[in-house]
């Protein structure tokens, strides 16, 4: 089980319940994902600052992040 996983259902279950006054524990609202997005405009110019990007973005998820860029519109490919 996930890390955040397990401090919601012990913790923030119980919490939640006793303020809105859930009567059963299948009321409670529950989380499904977590997305997490950053963005680097400034990698355009530095590589280096998308390498950076992702090792912080790894501290603070936990997991290797997938790098995705940004796709440029059609009219301004013509232009």
């Amino acid at each position: 089980m996930a890390r955040l996983q397990q401090i919601y259902k012990e913790t923030v279950v119980g919490e939640l319940t006793k303020q809105f006054g859930y009567k059963s524990v299948m009321e409670v609202p529950r989380i499904t994902k977590i997305t997490l997005n950053m963005g680097v405009g400034e990698a355009v110019a530095d590589k280096k600052v998308l390498e950076n990007a992702v090792g912080d973005m790894q501290k603070i998820a936990g997991q290797k992040p997938v790098t995705t860029k940004a796709q440029v519109d059609c009219w301004l490919q013509d232009s």
